[in-house]
């Protein structure tokens, strides 16, 4: 039998549903339970794919290819189950699905409604195909209780709530007890103000997950139970931690797991194993050393546009028993080219993040060669292996004009969409009425790679699967004379035509690769480009 636990926010955003979910998810694996996770986003857009990432934070792709939220992250990376396009939905693909079928006449002349028809769509999802043997689906539930377009989503999940029954739904709440440092005190109303508004729409949270920076007092636990209409028990104290690692231990401590056990009456449930957990906790907080990276890209003032990144280096540095200092560096301003690199200074490598647009690309260009002639650990995604090459077409295989055609027409495409590759002519034209939302190569692709290259020996296999997100890719046609300057194609696609990873032949650690390897990086599997990566940096800081 299926449980579904749903997730909720008030207050205020940002509180971490999706680490909290994560977490939860988390706990119930380490108890030996098999786990789902969803997300329920209440924005108009389709997907995320084509909003702004400092509206949004990066844009996560499954290995079906769905772009999502980048919760979802969070999900594959605390409890290892790969999401898939069915784990996430938005009101957007609600209503699009439910136009589509009435204009194809599909509800007989009947009138479309919110309710039942965009509940029962959303109902649909949450209940669709779980996988086999799932015991526990954690529904989190995008936005802020009041937000008016989360309203069919709480209806749907209120409706649930009662169809399901006590035995198989629960309701999760995550709020905000803030310190006011001029009253001295914890403030338990606005928690109190969201409970009321989620019960005015018929939810009863059984489970209130309190976000915090210190320690609740039991007086005010006892207020806010009384108040909120649960147990004292289940007014769980979600304290700020050192390392969102730290999470599921703090939340299993205050005892997250066994309100959400005691809640469907499971008494039998063996004891969370969390040792290793407790493992990661340990080495990020005692580490061997510690390690600079420098990620130089054009979103560095939205630390959630590189969320997946971020954490791909910080596994890195778990395979390595070292702490990662991400410093995080506008491309922007080395657009410029008598702006000095010296911020690079005591970095122990570079990464050049993915990306579109023109702006910052010059400047992740000057950081590829600073990187090459330092002989500094580089690490190219997506946009930043194109760049890399285009770096190096001009200065090393002499095509001055090399370019990409995302920048607009050019004597030289090394890099641009497949059908415009003509090599030395002018770039074909792209119908401008394309569908910006469906052109891109995108979820789990395979690459083949050299025999006796390094990304081979990193891997440990000639043949790999790795996630993809983009829509132009390096010239093949150039790789005759790429290689003779000293580039390396080190991995192509299996019919041989788009190149998949590069790599310097005379340097110590420059790769470039196409697609996304943060997408599959755990903290318990550190993607072993990144582990190698780390490594690399390692040997630099001379660490070892």
């Amino acid at each position: 039998m299926t449980r579904y636990i749903f997730i909720t926010g008030g207050v205020v955003s940002s509180l971490g549903k999706g680490i909290a979910s994560a977490a939860m998810g988390a706990l119930l694996q380490a108890r030996g339970y098999k786990v789902r996770l969803r997300k329920l986003d209440p924005y108009l857009n389709v997907d995320p794919g084509t909003m702004s990432p400092r509206q949004h934070g990066e844009v996560y792709v499954t290995d079906d290819g769905a772009e999502t939220d980048l919760d979802l992250g969070h999900y594959e990376r605390f409890t290892g189950v790969s999401a898939r396009q069915s784990d996430n939905i938005t009101t957007g693909r609600i209503y699009q699905s439910i136009i589509e079928k009435e204009r194809r006449g599909d509800f007989l002349g009947a009138t479309i409604q919110v309710i039942p028809h965009v509940t029962d769509a959303i109902k649909d999802f949450v209940l669709s195909d779980p996988g086999e043997n799932v015991d526990f689906v954690l529904c989190e539930i995008g936005g802020t209780v009041g937000d008016i377009e989360g309203l069919p989503f709480f209806e749907a999940i209120r409706q649930l709530g009662q169809e399901l029954g006590p035995e198989r739904a629960c309701f999760i709440h995550l709020t905000l007890l803030p310190y006011i440092p001029a009253a001295g005190e914890m403030k338990t109303k606005p928690t109190q103000h969201s409970v009321k508004e989620l019960r005015s729409i018929g939810i009863q949270p059984q489970i209130l997950l309190c976000r915090c920076d210190r320690p609740i007092p039991e007086t005010e636990k006892g207020k806010i139970a009384s108040f909120c209409n649960v147990r004292p028990s289940s007014v769980i104290e979600a304290r700020d931690v050192g390392h969102i690692y730290d999470v599921p231990a703090a939340y299993h401590a205050e005892g997250l797991d066994t309100e959400v056990l005691w809640h469907f009456r499971i008494d039998d449930a063996p004891l969370p194993d969390l040792t290793r957990w407790n493992e990661i906790a340990d080495t990020i907080h005692n580490p061997d050393g510690e390690v600079c990276i420098g990620l130089v890209g054009k979103y560095t003032d939205v630390p959630d546009a590189y969320k997946s990144v971020s954490e791909a280096l910080v596994h890195g540095g778990l395979a390595n028993k070292v702490r990662v200092k991400v410093r995080m560096i506008d491309s922007e301003q080395f657009d410029d080219e008598h702006h000095p690199l010296d911020i690079l200074d005591g970095v122990h490598g570079v990464l050049l993040p993915g990306g579109f647009g023109e702006r910052g690309a010059h400047g992740k260009m000057r950081v590829a060669r600073f990187a090459r002639e330092r002989a500094l650990p580089c690490f190219g995604i997506c946009y930043g292996m194109q760049l890399s090459v285009v770096e190096a077409a001009r200065t090393l295989a002499g095509f001055k004009a090399a370019s990409t055609t995302e920048f607009g027409p050019t004597d030289e495409p090394v890099v641009g969409l497949i059908e415009e590759w003509t090599k030395g002519n002018e770039r074909i034209t792209r119908d401008e009425n394309t569908d910006k939302g469906g052109t891109m190569r995108l979820g789990a692709y395979p690459a083949i790679l050299e025999e006796g290259s390094k990304v081979a020996e990193i891997y440990g296999t000639t043949e790999i699967s790795e996630r993809h997100r983009h829509r132009y890719e390096v010239n093949s046609g150039y790789i005759e004379e790429m290689e003779a300057a000293g580039v390396s194609f080190a991995g192509m696609s299996p019919d041989g035509l788009l190149p998949e990873i590069i790599e310097l032949k005379d340097h110590p650690w420059f790769i470039g690769v196409q697609f996304h390897p943060e997408l599959k990086s755990r903290p318990f599997e550190p993607h072993p480009l990144f582990a190698s990566f780390i490594k690399a940096a390692k040997v630099q800081s001379r660490l070892v």
